[in-house]
């Protein structure tokens, strides 16, 4: 009877978003002109499945055979998730109308990517792991090339399908691996079955399954040597795809993979911790080098997410409750700063050349738009990690489990690789506040546009205060005690 009426209230709020876009293809295929109509209620179904999602409690749950699991960690990154799509989907209402592209299927396809990053965060087996992982991909593929008739954006969808499929490819062989060596792909049994073999004794099948498994995942965070593909899909994906991408799929990636690193292979830490970090101090090397040459604001932005996947992979070598904590808060930071971000870049628009996206067009942008610039200012200070900004502590509370657990070459790494990050950060200021004024923007009309960057850069500056801080920091504690790590 277990088997035939699983638990479904832990999973409410997945059923409820996939019951939504078939409602929403719906209405979108049916009613004329109803862009605005299925926008509004992606955004609606969004906020109801956050409901959901807090309801369902903190305490831990299994269901589907222990194939689903719900605790305190899956909440907060659920949440995260959805606050990022529901803002992805706001911000693309006023680009969309100015770029003439209405079309219902974009936030439809973002709420089917969003029902995927759900599973990916509750994946309790290598099965739900991988469903998860191809809902949220194949809708994700279709966003890239979105603007089916423009040169970079179909280039950038292809590219990123075919090395998706190939990291596909990688992730399910080393599935079948540890499958092959362990006999199980749930994540309780394989830890159950690691812990009975003793420190040491994994087989060496099962080691290199775990290697494919985290080349497959480290594709979808976009960590060095896997992030090929991330320039050149944010450069050629619209703004709000871009958008998107830079935040609510690294954050259900990160989850995931902080639960396949900490629950099954837990006993194995010896074996990946070395790999996380290899990942973790190239990408942070690669982010913060790499980006000093680029011109294009999203493709530097491409290399700051890379840089900011390095520091968030530090808490997960830290192995602890405390790193785990790390991690949350980070990327609790990452999304206010990357959203904030986005939406100024949204705002570099002319009435002849449409959107543009050089970092000089930005020169003398004080004199022309004074507030854009300073809201530009503060996210990029809170990017390279200026104190006392958010982004300062979001790098303090990963760096310091490290540091207590022994690690202070990485760390001395990490904060070095910041100090020449910072450098193309504030580049961007100089431009705007010290170069000669060049043709103003357009001004942004969109009210829900200008809400969200006050508030975004409202919060980066008054996290310092403890009635901001205090609940974020609390929840994060909570969230990363509920998976429990070793």
């Amino acid at each position: 009877m277990a088997e035939l009426f699983p638990n479904l209230s832990i999973a409410y709020g997945e059923i409820f978003l996939a019951l939504g876009a078939m409602v929403l293809l719906m209405v979108g295929v049916f009613k004329k002109d109803s862009v605005n109509l299925v926008s509004w209620l992606s955004v609606a179904f969004m906020a109801i499945a956050l409901f959901l999602t807090i309801g369902a409690g903190a305490e831990q749950q299994y269901t589907f055979s222990n194939l689903f699991v719900a605790d305190g960690f899956t909440r907060f990154m659920k949440i995260l998730v959805l606050v990022a799509a529901a803002l992805a989907v706001i911000m693309s209402r006023e680009f969309f109308r100015l770029e003439g592209d209405n079309r219902f299927e974009f936030p439809v396809l973002l709420v089917l990517a969003t029902v995927g990053m759900m599973i990916m965060v509750s994946a309790n087996d290598l099965m739900s792991l991988y469903m998860g992982i191809e809902l949220q991909s194949l809708s994700l593929y279709v966003l890239a090339a979105f603007k089916r008739d423009s040169e970079r954006s179909t280039e950038a969808g292809l590219k990123y399908f075919v090395l998706g499929a190939l990291s596909s490819g990688i992730l399910l062989y080393g599935c079948s691996l540890v499958y092959g060596f362990i006999g199980s792909t749930n994540f309780s049994s394989i830890a159950t079955a690691l812990s009975n073999m003793g420190d040491g004794n994994a087989p060496i099948g099962a080691v290199v399954g775990l290697v494919f498994v985290l080349a497959g995942l480290a594709f979808k965070v976009s960590a060095v040597p896997f992030h090929m593909w991330t320039p050149d899909v944010y450069e050629g994906s619209q703004t709000p795809v871009t958008a998107f991408f830079a935040v609510a799929p690294k954050v259900a990636a990160l989850a995931l993979l902080a639960r396949t690193l900490y629950v099954p292979f837990g006993d194995m830490s010896g074996s990946w911790t070395q790999v996380i970090m290899f990942m973790s101090i190239a990408s942070m090397l690669l982010g913060s080098f790499a980006a000093i040459m680029q011109t294009n604001i999203k493709r530097l932005m491409a290399y700051s997410s890379i840089g900011h996947v390095g520091f968030a992979l530090l808490g997960l070598i830290a192995g602890t409750s405390g790193g785990l904590r790390g991690l949350i808060i980070y990327m609790t930071i990452y999304l206010v700063m990357n959203v904030g971000t986005f939406v100024c870049i949204m705002s570099m628009r002319r009435k002849e050349d449409g959107m543009v996206e050089d970092i000089k067009e930005l020169s003398g942008l004080s004199q022309n738009h004074p507030a854009l610039a300073l809201a530009i200012s503060i996210f990029m200070f809170s990017l390279a990690g200026v104190p006392p900004l958010a982004g300062f502590f979001a790098k303090w509370y990963v760096i310091i489990p490290i540091v207590t657990q022994g690690h202070f070459v990485l760390a001395t790494i990490a904060v070095l690789a910041s100090v020449v990050g910072a450098y193309y950060y504030i580049r961007i200021v100089k431009v705007m506040y010290f170069d000669d004024q060049v043709e103003g923007f357009l001004p942004q009309k969109s009210f829900p546009m200008k809400i969200i960057v006050t508030l975004a850069a409202v919060l980066i500056i008054a996290f310092i205060v403890p009635q901001i801080s205090t609940p974020i920091l609390e929840s994060a504690t909570a969230a990363a005690q509920g998976m429990d790590p070793n």
